[in-house]
Formats: structure tokens, sequence, C-alpha cells
């Protein structure tokens, strides 16, 4: 459960932007939009490598 302390005097504005950062930040709707369909495995290795080539190039274009 999320609790967003509000302070005396404080904008509700400001309260629910905490309360969505907070939200963001457990992912909860990400999980649940990945699992809302099915990836075989062998292409979720598919992907993990094109990302780790992506970061690698990443590093290697930083270096120079």
């Amino acid at each position: 459960m999320i609790i967003v302390p509000v302070k005396e005097g404080e904008n509700i504005e400001r309260a629910i932007k905490k309360f969505k950062r907070k939200f963001d930040k457990t992912g909860v709707v990400k999980e649940l939009r990945r699992r809302q369909q099915f990836d075989k495995p062998s292409e979720l290795k598919r992907v993990k490598m094109a990302h780790a080539r992506y970061v690698q190039s990443l590093h290697a274009n930083d270096d120079k």
C-alpha cells in the first residue's frame, strides 16, 4: 500500500504528483502490461541480447 503523507497547507496537486511518482516506481502497471501476452523464452532471450548489444555499443561510443 502506498502512503503519501500530506503536510498542513500542502497543495493537493503536489500530493497527487508524489503518489503517481511512487506508484510508477513500484512497476505495477508495467508488470500487468507485460503479463497480458505470452512471450516465448526464445523471444525474451533475443530481446535481451539485442538490448545488451545496444548498451555495449553505447559504452563503446563513450570511450571514443
